[in-house]
């Protein structure tokens, strides 16, 4: 058995350990509710950072033990529970000291106390987190663990999208593009899915696809100037697209970029980009390397511990620095020189306390290493390098490698990470939500479930492919619709195009080659958004698409292409159901066809302009702008 399954899995074991003790309702009101109401209001007086009264409210444990004065819950009872009795108009003592609930914020947390059994706090102390189950495949895991949440919340999933849906979904999401008509209507007379995902994932727009998304969850987002011109020409682009098309190993990827070492190797070069382009600031290094290979940000924990997440410490945050602070910047290169020798620092807490940075990992991990004593001085002399004479020396000993190291091997933070991503990617949120904060605060919705990709992730090598593959391949993937909470994934949310995605599909839909570079920047200088926590259009969108020059040339350069096909054709009512198949792969419904009939006739003198607003309408539409 690989030792990864043998580590605890301590950002599930709050949520299973709440279950146990307060039962299902109890541990959905907790995270659906209650954590959110003292966490704004009596955490930073009763929490990690403070205790007073010697009482925490962070986690229902902690609520449950209670303070110095005694239990404030009794299960079952808030009428007899100093935490709701004290939140009542007119209490004394009244909490919190300076501001009132609501009323909908009082009787959540009255809700959660009555739900609460009377269970003996030792089962918390005692709690294990579930065994995951075994299952023939992803798919199978997916869909039967999925379905138990359904069961349990009393919901019905929405129902299948059709064939042509599933298929523009799954070439926006594998190809980065909608398919074009011949694709789709290949697809649509034979329809095997597992084939078309195969071959998708096999093309060269997959990689790129992956490259686009992890360039971006790496990395973030640069729209001025020339956005994304020395991350090409660094290798940075080649180097993740290399990764993806050959599927490589996600462990070994994500060694490689932490490593940054100068090596010619084409697997690795342009690795080094993710540390050059942020310029010796090791605390922005930290902040980027945390939520891959942990799953969560860490950035609170800059000057105190994390005062919600408990498990993340402020040594975590300077014990990540310091992995990074031997590094420097080789000028007029791409290359990230290391030290052998300094680096060793302090950091201070709130009380002033002053802490040796010591190379800490989130799992527990510690990296040895002696410190110089007293007064004495480091010497860095040519012996400590592998190579003295090479122009970018490393050291014998990398505490950038060994950090590498520790982060890729034996630590399931890393594989889970990895899935909750991919599963945010395709589905829409993630299963811890939002992704990049798997913490004690974010409880899975399916804990098990996402225990199991992880583990058959790590089991089977890192194969990002095969995580892709079981994603789209399951029924919740081909889900339409639903009403139901976003967390139960009983249909598939609602999730805007990326720029890139818009891109190629505005020109898929006017029959022009998908690619061109200069039309890719400005759609993504436009729309910045990579799956966003919330979408809200701007005006600089709604400028973008109504009027820019940008989307004007791109109707221009259609207008003797598609334009003037459509325009030819003699029937209106003809013209506009091959509108609507160019940009949305479908018919026109009846009062669409209607509508649209209507508007072209109006303008019958000018043809040509009439089809070409037609398809600006469709393209600028929210059914395209968003996945189907």
């Amino acid at each position: 058995m690989p030792r990864y399954v043998l580590i605890a899995p301590i950002f599930c074991l709050s949520l299973t350990a709440a279950s146990l003790l307060h039962g299902a309702d109890a541990a959905a009101l907790w995270s659906g509710k209650v954590r959110r109401i003292l966490d704004e209001n009596c955490v930073k007086c009763h929490g990690v950072l403070e205790q007073k009264g010697g009482l925490e409210l962070d986690t229902p444990e902690m609520v449950i033990k209670g303070g110095e004065d005694g239990a404030v819950v009794q299960p079952g009872k808030p009428e007899a529970s100093a935490l709701f009795t004290s939140l009542e108009k007119g209490a004394d003592p009244h909490m919190p000291p300076k501001k009132q609930l609501t009323d909908a914020e009082r009787a959540a947390v009255k809700e959660w106390i009555s739900a609460l059994p009377a269970t003996p706090v030792a089962a918390v102390e005692k709690a294990q987190p579930k065994v995951a189950r075994q299952f023939v495949s992803g798919e199978e895991a997916i869909s039967t663990l999925i379905a138990e949440g359904w069961s349990r919340a009393g919901v019905k999933p929405a129902a299948a999208v059709t064939d042509a849906v599933w298929c523009r979904r799954v070439y926006l999401d594998l190809a980065g593009r909608i398919p074009t008509q011949s694709e789709l209507a290949a697809f649509v007379a034979a329809p095997q899915r597992d084939g078309l995902i195969d071959k998708l994932l096999a093309a060269p727009e997959y990689a790129v696809r992956m490259r686009e998304l992890w360039d971006h969850f790496l990395m973030g987002r640069l729209t001025r100037g020339n956005p994304d011109g020395r991350r090409k020409g660094s290798g940075w682009w080649t180097f993740l697209e290399k990764a993806f098309k050959d599927n490589r190993p996600w462990n070994e990827v994500v060694y490689d970029v932490l490593c940054a070492k100068p090596d010619k190797a084409p697997d690795r070069k342009g690795a080094s980009w993710f540390l050059f382009e942020r310029k010796n600031d090791y605390q922005k290094i930290a902040e980027a390397v945390a939520p891959v290979v942990y799953g969560t940000k860490i950035d609170c924990a800059q000057c105190h511990d994390h005062p919600l997440a408990r498990e993340i410490k402020q040594a975590h945050y300077w014990g990540l620095v310091a992995a990074f602070n031997r590094s420097k910047n080789v000028d007029a290169s791409t290359a990230v020189a290391e030290s052998a020798v300094g680096g060793f620092m302090n950091f201070t807490n709130l009380k002033k306390e002053s802490q040796p940075a010591v190379v800490t990992l989130l799992t527990g991990r510690t990296l040895p290493e002696v410190w110089p004593g007293g007064e004495t001085k480091e010497k860095d002399g040519p012996e400590m390098y592998e190579d003295a004479k090479a122009a970018v020396r490393v050291p014998k000993y990398s505490r950038r490698e060994a950090f590498a190291e520790a982060a890729t091997q034996d630590n399931p933070l890393l594989a889970r990470a990895f899935v909750n991503r991919m599963w945010a990617a395709f589905i829409g949120r993630g299963i811890v939500n939002p992704p990049d904060e798997i913490n004690e605060r974010n409880t899975p919705s399916h804990p098990e479930l996402l225990e199991w990709l992880a583990q058959d992730f790590a089991s089977h090598n890192y194969d990002s492919r095969r995580v892709v593959r079981e994603i789209v391949r399951s029924r919740v993937y081909a889900l339409g619709a639903s009403d139901a909470a976003p967390e139960l994934f009983a249909g598939m949310k609602e999730r805007p195009l990326t720029a890139e995605q818009l891109a190629r599909s505005w020109r898929i839909a006017l029959s022009l080659p998908p690619d061109e570079e200069e039309f890719r920047r400005q759609v993504i200088t436009a729309m910045p958004d990579v799956l966003p926590k919330e979408y809200n259009a701007t005006f600089q969108q709604a400028q973008f698409l109504s009027g820019s020059p940008t989307m004007n040339a791109l109707l221009q350069a259609a207008q003797g292409g598609v334009i003037a096909k459509l325009t030819a054709l003699p029937d209106v009512n003809a013209r506009v159901r091959e509108a609507f198949q160019a940009v949305y792969g479908r018919a026109p419904g009846a009062d669409e066809s209607t509508q649209a009939a209507a508007f072209v006739t109006a303008n019958a003198g000018h043809p040509a302009e009439a089809t070409r607003d037609l398809l600006w309408a469709l393209l600028t539409s929210a059914e395209f702008l968003a996945m189907p």
